[in-house]
């Protein structure tokens, strides 16, 4: 018979695996990484699983230290032979936790990311479907080479793309721009697309604190200038539309390009900052030329994590540009 692949599931807590213990209010993280997997027998058909119990926490309390702490354990996993590895956890930062670990993954073996819109109480909880797709996917050899995965709601998305667009929806998870890569069916893994790699980023120093600040009307720049003395390093702006901000806020923005990178994104969720098409004072062909970098398709939320990354590289501010460049805009 042929072998099954090793895949190595790591729980980590959430809604996947939160429960309500008699008398208290509301529900906390609790099952354990082998609870999980006992919910799906099915697993054993298609790989040789090992149950990692990495923490029990919300998404939303992780920092920098403790991804960095679980990317390395997943590499490790890798290293020792496993060929894909699967983390389950809170689905509040899925969007962020994912594109973090894709800046530092550069094996061809998947790692997929799942969890649960729904607790195991709850009537429809899809916590255990998630997480049988994702050890199925986890163990394809079609998603090799293509990076970190989310995968939940039987659709596999990319994790440079997929963000959280709704609170408590079964389907809140959803790539915008590109779609999902594909989805589940029948147990199988089916891509209709693929998406370029990009070289890896290693941290050599500690993460520095980047801003995200997003654009409003009739802002009039106080917290962008507050920035400098608060210790960060780095800034997002989500800006309007195209990549626009206020005119009352120029002066803050050319403040703090003088002090430090700062990346345009737009808050709308999808599309890419435009480069070439608006020369109205605090348009992008204006904010470019004084310094500021547009993000492309990037969203805040993942431009803050490639910033981070960049600066704990010891990017330049040409090698920041390049790299949002290259990684932000889907064609050059």
């Amino acid at each position: 018979m042929r072998e099954k692949p090793a895949v190595t599931f790591l729980a980590t807590g959430g809604t996947i695996a939160s429960t309500r213990a008699a008398g208290s209010q509301g529900i906390r993280p609790t099952m354990t990484a082998q609870d999980l997997l006992g919910t799906v027998p099915q697993a054993a058909d298609v790989a040789e699983v090992t149950a990692i119990q990495v923490n029990q926490q919300p998404s939303a309390s992780f920092g920098f230290a403790e991804l960095l702490r679980i990317c390395a354990l997943a590499r490790q996993q890798v290293a020792d032979g496993a060929q894909g590895v699967v983390i389950a956890q809170g689905t509040d930062s899925i969007e962020e936790t994912a594109y973090f670990f894709d800046l530092l993954w550069d094996w061809d073996a998947p790692l997929v990311v799942t969890g649960a819109m729904r607790n195991p109480s709850q009537p429809g909880g899809e916590g255990s479907a998630n997480l049988l797709a994702a050890i199925q996917t986890a163990a394809s050899a079609a998603a090799r080479g293509l990076g970190v995965l989310v995968l939940l709601n039987e659709q596999i998305h990319a994790a440079r793309f997929v963000r959280k667009s709704h609170t408590f929806a079964a389907s809140a998870f959803a790539s915008p721009i590109a779609g999902p890569l594909g989805w589940v069916v029948e147990g199988i893994p089916i891509f209709h697309t693929r998406v370029p790699r990009h070289p890896r980023l290693e941290p050599t120093a500690a993460m520095p604190a980047v801003a995200l600040v997003k654009s409003v009307l009739d802002d009039d720049g106080r917290l962008l200038r507050a920035l400098p003395g608060l210790g960060y390093s780095g800034v997002v702006i989500e800006g309007m539309g195209g990549g626009h901000v206020p005119m009352s806020v120029l002066p803050a923005v050319g403040e703090l390009v003088a002090a430090m990178p700062v990346i345009l994104c737009s808050r709308a969720g999808a599309g890419e900052v435009m480069r070439h098409t608006y020369g109205f004072p605090g348009a992008e062909i204006e904010l470019i030329r004084d310094g500021v970098v547009p993000g492309g398709a990037l969203d805040g939320l993942k431009a803050r994590l490639l910033l981070t990354v960049l600066l704990s590289c010891g990017a330049s501010r040409e090698e920041i540009a390049a790299e949002f460049s290259a990684r932000g805009y889907l064609a050059n």
